[in-house]
């Protein structure tokens, strides 16, 4: 039986959407505008109030988001860029869209985040061998930020800048204030993939306080098209007129998508707190297993995207064994994620599984498990029955 179509299937995460959400969707198609309106600007608007930054630039995905960074950040060919090997490919794909080189700085495995005492080793190295990145694209796995104090001290030390990856951490925060305020980094990408903390559908947003940067990627997000003509460059004239000053994409989100944003927006503190409460009440459920959760520092308020536990035992025959027969069960666990240099087209680059090993032993333990709104108990304690089970 495929167990998508399974009625006690319970997956890893999924969307949840209410009737007001509906009636704001129905709103938009019952309007003279589908895309390109007003929606995608209150929606911005929305988003910089409430991650307290100055600028947001909506996107169609999170990865349109990260291509549209790096370029407004001028990456290009000749650079290099660094990010985190347990993450998406779109963390890494980025860079190799604008012609740079990527390389992986190693995780810690308890936490998943990246290894600062591993940045701060690489750095010196890259520094005396002149081989600096040009940005380091954080991510913030599960929700949970990095140490980005730490990072901005590293990243003035060594002349780089930084690309925050938030796309699981809206609503989450670090030192009190929200991810996405920029305040030590360029550029915070979110993702609004319908298993995100809230959906567009598909969907992303740049958050930044450079008024230039923000007015490069709104730009590129359009094909390079201006139609303000305050900056045309030539004298043409005529109400018709637009000029393509960049060479762009077509990376915009429509009025549809913006308007289920906003919608979903009101509920994210309480789409928040709940999956706290769930992350919570596997901590108590599961605390005699042999199996520990992802650490998240005093200084994260973690808006938890997933529910990461690692597996005590380090095998990958156990870890197997464990996952199929969760999946089996009925319990659709996920690994986030493969560590990106073992995809066949990053094995061709040259990459050796060897220099990151708490990436290895992460990804050898590491099992994301059932966490989403709406999520109930009697559905958490099947969870800690299966894991029983094949413990």
């Amino acid at each position: 039986m495929n167990n998508l179509n399974n009625n006690n299937y319970i997956p890893y995460g999924k969307h949840s959407i209410s009737d007001d959400d509906i009636n704001e969707v129905l709103a938009v198609l019952k309007n003279k505008n589908l895309t390109q309106g007003e929606y995608v600007p209150r929606f911005e608007k929305e988003i910089s109030k409430k991650v307290n930054a100055k600028f947001s630039v909506a996107v169609n995905s999170a990865t349109s988001a990260l291509h549209l960074a790096c370029m407004a950040l001028d990456v290009t060919i000749g650079d290099c860029v660094w990010t985190s090997p347990i993450s998406f490919v779109a963390s890494a794909n980025c860079a190799l869209y604008c012609g740079a080189k990527v390389d992986f700085v190693d995780i810690d495995p308890y936490s998943g985040l990246i290894d600062i005492d591993c940045l701060s080793e690489k750095l010196e190295k890259a520094s005396k061998n002149k081989c600096l990145p040009k940005v380091l694209i954080v991510v913030h796995l599960g929700g949970c930020s990095c140490n980005m104090i730490e990072l901005q001290f590293l990243a003035q030390k060594y002349n780089f800048l930084i690309i925050e990856d938030a796309s699981h951490a809206v609503g989450g925060s670090y030192e009190n204030e929200p991810v996405g305020n920029c305040k030590y980094s360029s550029i915070t990408v979110f993702s609004f993939h319908p298993v995100k903390i809230i959906t567009t559908g598909e969907g992303g947003m740049a958050t930044t306080n450079n008024y230039l940067i923000a007015e490069k990627m709104a730009k590129l997000r359009s094909h390079g098209i201006v139609k303000n003509p305050n900056e045309f460059k030539s004298n043409e004239k005529g109400s018709w007129f637009y000029e393509q000053q960049l060479l762009g994409f077509n990376y915009r989100m429509n009025d549809i998508q913006a308007a289920l944003g906003l919608s979903q927006l009101k509920r994210l503190d309480e789409i928040v707190l709940e999956r706290n409460r769930q992350l919570q009440y596997y901590y108590k459920i599961l605390e005699d297993l042999p199996l520990v959760f992802l650490k998240i520092s005093e200084e994260v308020f973690s808006s938890v995207h997933l529910g990461i536990i690692k597996l005590k035992k380090i095998s990958p025959e156990y870890y197997l064994k464990v996952f199929e027969s969760l999946r089996a069960d009925g319990i659709g666990v996920q690994l986030h994620y493969i560590p990106i240099y073992r995809h066949p087209y990053y094995r061709k680059l040259g990459f050796d599984e060897k220099n990151f090993p708490g990436a290895e032993n992460y990804s050898n333990s590491a099992i994301s498990i059932p966490l989403f709104p709406g999520l109930s108990k009697e559905q958490q304690l099947r969870v800690k029955n299966s894991l029983i089970r094949f413990l």
